[in-house]
């Protein structure tokens, strides 16, 4: 199951709309304690990442076929609440753009009580597959090559 609503814009650039998807958490993913191992937290956000470029149209094939690929540059987790076997929680991306060559995808790990078990923010470029080089607009290119763009930038203006 996964969901697109607007999201706000903010200080740091402009966000889009918010993308959510539903995950189970797998008992092949706890720690010896029996919570979830912390690099997992970051293997759900490239979940909900991949996810959304995805529904929008943006799959790994489309943009390879395109000669471009979105790449993580740095990836920063906060745990705040303790996640186990066979709950369910909410991944829910939002992409902000600046003016810059990079972009955020930040992620909200949320049970289904609503508590917020962790957010994890990545930085994302979108590597021109034959120079080797990040583009200069991410953003642009993405619309370019989504098939169904209100997943990520939210609906057109009225």
């Amino acid at each position: 199951m996964s969901s697109v609503t607007p999201a706000s814009d903010t200080d740091e650039g402009s966000t889009t709309a918010q993308f959510s998807v539903r995950i189970a958490v797998r008992t092949y993913e706890l720690d010896a304690l029996g919570h979830l191992n912390q690099a997992v937290y970051h293997s759900y956000a490239e979940h909900s990442r991949v996810e959304m470029f995805r529904a929008a149209g943006c799959d790994t094939s489309a943009t390879f076929a395109d000669g471009f690929a979105p790449v993580l540059l740095a990836s920063e987790a906060r745990y705040l609440r303790e996640l186990r076997g066979g709950e369910e929680v909410d991944l829910s991306t939002a992409v902000v753009f600046g003016a810059g060559k990079t972009f955020a995808m930040n992620t909200r790990i949320t049970k289904l009580d609503g508590t917020v078990s962790a957010t994890v923010n990545g930085t994302l470029g979108l590597l021109d597959m034959t120079i080797r080089r990040l583009v200069a607009n991410p953003r642009e290119r993405i619309a370019a090559l989504a098939t169904n763009p209100a997943v990520i930038f939210g609906p057109a203006p009225a």
